[in-house]
C-alpha cells in the first residue's frame, strides 16, 4: 500500500520552526539583542547544528548567543563542525545545550577538548578530516541549523564573504538543500555587496553583529624565529627530495620547517637551479613566508583553503598568482581546496608530534587533542587519482621497484621533525601517545593524523630516510631509527643495518647531499624578519600588530 503525506515532515518543520520566529524578525534581518531568542524558536534539542567554527573565521557572536539559551529549552545538541577554536564552543557542551560532537580541528581548545572527554561531557562522534566531515554533511550529518558568518549582506539576504569564505559554501548548502535553516552574523549589512558569494535563496536570517568575526592569523610565521638547525633541514629537503624528485604541484603543513624551505627558495633553491622546476602551483593558505618566492617568480598559482590576516591588500594586487574575485579580492574555497591538494598535488610535507617505528605520526599526547584539520587529505595517497606526473611515477616506481604500465604512482609525503621537540621531548617513539588514549576513551580507533604507509621520507637534522626503497618492516623501523638522533628510538638502532640501508640510498646523511652544516644558517633566508616581508611586498603585507616590532 503506498503511504500518502510522509514526504514532506522536514519542510512542514522547517515552516513551523520560521512561524515561531517571525515575529522576532523585519524580514530576513535579526536585531542582535533577539538573536537569542530566535536560536530558541528555530533549534530544537538534539538538533545537529553548525556552528560555523572554521579553521581561522569565527562565528563568534552567534556562538556567544547560543551559549544564552535556556537549557530547559535547548540540550543534546550534536555539534557538527570542522573547528571548535572558541571558550563559547566548548561552554556548550559545560552548559549543557550540547552533548555530542563531530570535527575536525581544535587546535586552541585542544586540551579544553581532552579534560571535557576525559569528564563525559562530550560524547564523541569522530574526529575527521576536513573532506571527510564535509562529506558527511551531505550523507548522515546533515545540519538541522547552521549559523554562519559573512563580511557583509544586502537587505535580502544575498552574502559576500569575503577572502575567508573558508567552508561556508558547504556548510550552506547541505543545511538549505535539506529543509535546514541558515542564520548568518555579518560585519554590516549593505545596499548592495560586492559580489554574492551566498544567494539570498539559501539564507533565512541574517544578523549585523556588534564586532567584525574573530580570524585567527593561523599561518603566520615570524622569519625571526627560524632557527638555524630549521634551515639546514630545509637545505636536505629541497636537495635530497624537491631536487630529487622536481614536485611542480604541492602543500606545505604549517610551521616553521616548511617556512624555512618557503625563505630559501630564493636563495639556495636558485644555487640548485630549481626554479622552474619546482613548487610552481600549490594547494596553500596565503603563508606570508611564501612573499619572496612569489616576488622572484617562482609561483605561478595558488589555490587556497582560507586567507591569512594582513594578506588580502597583497593578494587583490596579484591576481596572476590567486584566485580573486571581479572585485578584485580572494576566494578561498576550504572543500574544493582540500580536495585539490588530496588529487592534484604531487607533494606534502609538513611536520608533527611524534613517529613511531612504522612511521604513523600523531599531534595528540595524553593531555591534548588538537584533532587533524586537512592534513591526512593532504598527506595521503590517493588511490583514485588516474592522471601522471614526473614526480607521482618516480615516486611510485621506487615503492614498487618496478617499471611498467601498470605501476602506479605514489604522491610523495614528507615529514619534516627535529629528533627532539618542546621541552626535549622526543618526536620518535616506540608507541604512539594516541593508543593509550584510545584505551583510555574506549575508541575504536586510535587518532593517528597520517598513517606510515603513506609517509615516503622523514626529515630530521640527522638526514633522510626514503621510506619509498624499503622493502621490509625492518628496513622501514631501522632507516626511521637511522635519522631519530640521540633519542631512545635512535639510539637502540641496529648499527650494522644502517649503515646497510645507507649504503642503498635508504638514509642519506648531509653530508652523502654534498651539505655543509657550517653554511646552514640565517642568512641563507630570503627575509629574516616580518620587516623584511613587508619590504619584499612593497609595502602590501600588512602584518597583525602582535607581529610587529619595528
Amino acid at each position: 500500500m503506498k503511504r500518502m503525506g510522509m514526504w514532506t515532515k522536514q519542510a512542514t518543520e522547517r515552516t513551523r520552526r520560521l512561524n515561531a520566529a517571525a515575529p522576532l524578525t523585519d524580514g530576513k534581518i535579526v536585531a542582535k539583542d533577539n538573536v537569542t531568542a530566535l536560536l530558541e524558536r528555530i533549534i530544537c534539542s538534539e538538533d545537529r547544528v553548525c556552528l560555523e567554527g572554521d579553521n581561522q573565521k569565527q562565528a563568534d557572536f552567534l556562538a556567544s548567543c547560543l551559549t544564552e539559551v535556556d537549557p530547559g529549552l535547548i540540550h543534546d545538541l550534536h555539534i557538527v563542525q570542522s573547528g571548535l577554536v572558541l571558550s563559547e564552543h566548548l561552554d556548550l557542551f559545560r552548559l549543557g545545550i550540547a552533548r555530542k560532537l563531530d570535527f575536525s580541528y581544535s587546535g586552541p581548545q585542544s586540551a579544553a577538548i581532552a579534560r571535557a572527554l576525559d569528564q563525559g561531557k562530550i560524547e564523541l562522534g569522530a574526529i575527521h578530516t576536513y573532506i571527510e566531515l564535509f562529506a558527511r554533511y551531505y550523507i548522515d550529518l546533515t545540519p538541522n541549523v547552521a549559523l554562519i558568518a559573512a563580511v557583509c549582506a544586502d537587505r535580502e539576504g544575498n552574502l559576500y564573504t569575503g577572502p575567508n569564505t573558508e567552508d561556508t559554501p558547504t556548510i550552506v548548502e547541505a543545511t538549505a538543500y535539506k529543509s535546514g535553516i541558515v542564520v548568518a552574523q555579518v560585519n554590516k549589512i549593505v545596499d548592495r555587496v560586492p559580489r554574492v558569494d551566498i544567494p539570498a535563496d539559501q539564507i533565512d536570517f541574517i544578523v549585523e553583529a556588534p564586532r567584525p568575526f574573530y580570524v585567527e592569523p593561523l599561518f603566520t610565521r615570524d622569519p625571526g624565529a627560524v632557527t638555524d638547525t630549521q634551515v639546514f633541514m630545509a637545505m636536505m629537503a629541497l636537495k635530497g627530495i624537491y631536487a630529487e624528485y622536481r614536485p611542480k604541484r604541492l602543500n606545505h603543513g604549517i610551521g616553521f620547517s616548511t617556512a624555512a624551505i618557503e625563505l630559501l627558495l630564493p636563495t639556495y633553491g636558485e644555487e640548485l637551479g630549481l626554479r622552474g622546476d619546482v613548487a610552481t602551483h600549490w594547494a596553500l593558505n596565503p603563508h606570508p613566508t611564501l612573499i619572496p618566492a612569489i616576488e622572484s617568480g617562482w609561483v605561478q598559482q595558488i589555490h587556497c583553503f582560507g586567507s591569512e590576516v594582513g594578506m588580502d591588500a597583497y593578494m587583490s594586487a596579484r591576481p596572476d598568482v590567486y584566485f580573486t574575485g571581479k572585485d578584485g579580492t580572494l576566494r578561498s574555497n576550504r572543500l574544493l581546496c582540500q580536495n585539490a591538494g588530496l588529487y592534484a598535488c604531487d607533494m606534502f610535507i609538513g611536520s608533527t608530534l611524534q613517529i613511531d617505528l612504522a612511521g604513523n605520526s600523531s599531534t595528540v599526547t595524553p593531555d591534548r587533542i588538537a584533532g587533524f584539520g586537512g592534513a591526512p587529505n593532504m598527506g595521503s595517497d590517493a588511490h583514485g587519482r588516474r592522471h601522471t606526473s614526473d614526480a607521482w611515477l618516480k615516486a611510485g616506481r621506487e615503492a614498487a621497484g618496478a617499471e611498467g604500465p601498470l605501476v602506479r604512482g605514489r604522491k610523495l609525503v614528507v615529514q619534516m621533525v627535529e629528533t627532539f621537540g618542546d621541552g626535549m621531548k622526543p618526536a620518535f617513539v616506540e608507541e604512539l601517545d594516541s593508543i593509550a588514549l584510545a584505551r583510555k576513551l574506549n575508541m575504536p580507533l586510535a587518532p593517528v593524523m597520517i598513517f606510515g604507509d603513506d609517509v615516503t621520507h622523514i626529515v630530521t637534522e640527522e638526514g633522510i630516510a626514503n621510506l619509498l626503497l624499503c622493502r621490509s618492516s625492518d628496513d622501514i623501523e631501522q632507516a626511521i631509527r637511522g635519522v631519530a638522533g640521540y633519542t631512545p628510538v635512535g639510539m637502540a638502532r641496529d648499527h650494522a643495518k644502517v649503515a646497510a640501508l645507507r649504503a642503498r640510498g635508504i638514509i642519506r646523511r648531509p653530508e652523502d647531499l654534498g651539505i655543509d652544516p657550517l653554511q646552514a644558517n640565517r642568512n641563507l633566508l630570503a627575509a629574516r624578519s616580518i620587516r623584511d616581508l613587508v619590504t619584499w611586498s612593497d609595502g602590501l603585507y600588512a602584518p597583525p600588530s602582535k607581529f610587529r616590532n619595528w
